[in-house]
């Protein structure tokens, strides 16, 4: 009876433990394509929010790439190159629109975001390995 209790917390341990990473994987790919789509929609489609612009923009590069380093902690190098890279291709999407356009200067803060969101998020998962050894 006891090795079957300890079998059932085992395997709820494992569940639990596979649920939040998928979870954040979904965050994470949803929060890219969120993030796409308003760089390359026109103009008036843009949400409005209280934030100043370069704010609004880094702090979405840096929520988006927190949560691809924390749902791919083994990779986090990788994504964090992809993400700041991929600022200056998300930003020349904007090129294919015709109300939108491109700015180096604008590329520059979306990937301050992400790098801020890499450091952030890679420190976290720092703290989490020392907690669980």
């Amino acid at each position: 009876m006891l090795a079957r209790f300890c079998c059932r917390v085992q395997q709820q341990a494992y569940h639990d433990s596979m649920m939040k990473p998928l979870s954040l994987k979904i965050l994470a790919w949803v929060s890219l394509l969120a993030i796409v789509f308003v760089t390359v929609s026109p103009i008036g489609w843009r949400p409005h929010d209280l934030l100043p612009v370069d704010l609004d923009r880094a702090a979405a590069f840096a929520l988006m790439t927190l949560l691809f380093v924390l749902a791919y902690p083994r990779h986090f190098l990788l994504c964090s190159a992809l993400l700041i890279l991929g600022a200056l291709g998300i930003e020349a999407l904007q090129l294919l629109s015709p109300t939108r356009h491109a700015h180096l200067d604008d590329a520059v803060v979306k990937a301050a975001g992400a790098a801020v969101g890499a450091v952030t998020a890679w420190t976290i998962n720092q703290i989490r390995a020392t907690r669980t050894v």
